[in-house]
C-alpha cells in the first residue's frame, strides 16, 4: 500500500441533533486509512477538549499525527451543518478556526516530500496562512489530488485556477466543473467536453466529475470511465464524496483497473450517503454485498 498525505481542515459536523468529527481531508484520510495505505495529517486544532477529542480519534484510528499542529489563539474547526428533507447538507463554516493557520514547518515538508501521494482542497485556501503553507507544500509533492469543494464566500477563480494547475489529479462535483468552466471561459455545455477543456487548460492527467445518485464519470489518461450509481436510501450525503475520492485514490495509485477504481468508489460514496455522518463503519464484504446483491 502507498504512503499518502491528507492536508487541510480538521472539525466537528455540528447537526441538528448531534454532532461529529469530520473535515473533508480528514473524512478522506480515514477512508484511505481503512484500506491499508499509510496515511498522515497535516492540519491544526485548538487547545480545547474539541481538538483533544479529534486529535485522539485520529490516533486511535492509525493515522499519524506527527504534523497536528496545536494553536493558542484560535479555536478547533467548527461547521453548522443544515440538512433539507431529501438529506442534503449545507454548511455555515466557523472562520477564523486553528486550521485556517497551518504552519509550515521543516516536517510537514519532509512528509510531503517523501509521500506518493499529497490530497488537498479548496477549502483550506480561504485564508493566507494556510494557503501560504499549502502552495509551498505543493512545490515538493510528487502526485497532487486536488478535491475541489466550493463553499461560498471562500473561494475565488485565481486560488482555483492556481490549484487546478498545480494537480496531477482533479476531482469536481458537476455543479462544480460547470462553473469553473464558464468562468475560464468554456464554449461548451457539455459535461464531458467541460472535463477535456480543464485537463486541457490545466494539463491534468486524471478528471472525475461526481453526479451525486446518478454516479460519477472518470477522464483517465484520455479515455473515459463511466458509473451511473447504485440505488441508496439517503440519510444524509456528509462526507460521501470524501469517501468516494478516498476509495478512488486507494485503487488507482494501487494500480487497479480504472472501471473496477469508480465502480468501487461509486458504491462507497452510496453507503456513506445511506448512513448517518461522514465516516461509517464499512467493511469489504458490505462492499461486495452491496455492488454484487446475489
Amino acid at each position: 500500500m502507498k504512503n499518502i498525505v491528507c492536508f487541510g481542515e480538521v472539525l466537528w459536523d455540528v447537526f441538528p441533533t448531534h454532532k461529529k468529527i469530520g473535515g473533508a481531508p480528514l473524512n478522506v484520510a480515514l477512508r484511505l486509512q481503512s484500506f491499508g495505505n499509510n496515511v498522515s495529517m497535516i492540519t491544526r486544532i485548538g487547545i480545547d477538549k474539541k481538538g483533544n477529542k479529534i486529535k485522539t480519534y485520529i490516533q486511535d484510528h492509525g493515522i499519524n499525527t506527527d504534523n497536528l499542529q496545536i494553536d493558542d489563539s484560535f479555536k478547533t474547526g467548527k461547521v453548522k451543518v443544515m440538512l433539507n428533507e431529501k438529506g442534503s447538507a449545507s454548511y455555515n463554516i466557523m472562520y477564523p478556526r486553528a486550521w485556517d493557520n497551518i504552519q509550515l514547518t521543516e516536517s510537514a515538508m519532509e512528509t510531503t516530500e517523501l509521500a506518493d501521494a499529497f490530497v488537498f482542497g479548496s477549502l483550506i485556501a480561504r485564508d493566507d496562512v494556510s494557503r501560504h503553507t499549502l502552495y509551498e507544500l505543493l512545490k515538493v509533492a510528487s502526485y497532487k489530488i486536488f478535491d475541489v469543494n466550493l463553499r461560498v464566500p471562500y473561494y475565488t477563480i485565481d486560488v482555483l485556477n492556481h490549484l487546478m494547475n498545480e494537480a496531477d489529479f482533479i476531482k469536481f462535483n458537476d455543479d462544480e466543473i460547470f462553473e469553473i468552466g464558464e468562468k475560464l471561459n468554456s464554449k461548451t455545455n457539455g459535461l464531458e467536453e467541460n472535463m477535456q477543456f480543464i485537463a486541457k487548460h490545466t494539463n491534468t492527467k486524471t478528471i472525475c466529475v461526481t453526479k451525486g445518485r446518478h454516479g460519477a464519470i472518470l477522464y483517465y489518461n484520455d479515455t473515459f470511465y463511466y458509473n451511473s450509481g447504485y440505488h441508496i436510501n439517503v440519510v444524509d450525503t456528509v462526507g460521501a464524496g470524501d469517501s468516494f475520492l478516498a476509495s478512488l485514490i486507494s485503487k488507482l495509485i494501487n494500480k487497479h483497473d480504472p472501471q473496477e477504481a469508480i465502480n468501487f468508489a461509486c458504491a462507497i460514496g452510496a453507503l456513506v450517503a445511506g448512513s448517518e455522518g461522514a465516516n461509517p463503519k464499512i467493511s469489504l464484504e458490505d462492499i461486495a454485498k452491496f455492488m454484487n446483491p446475489n
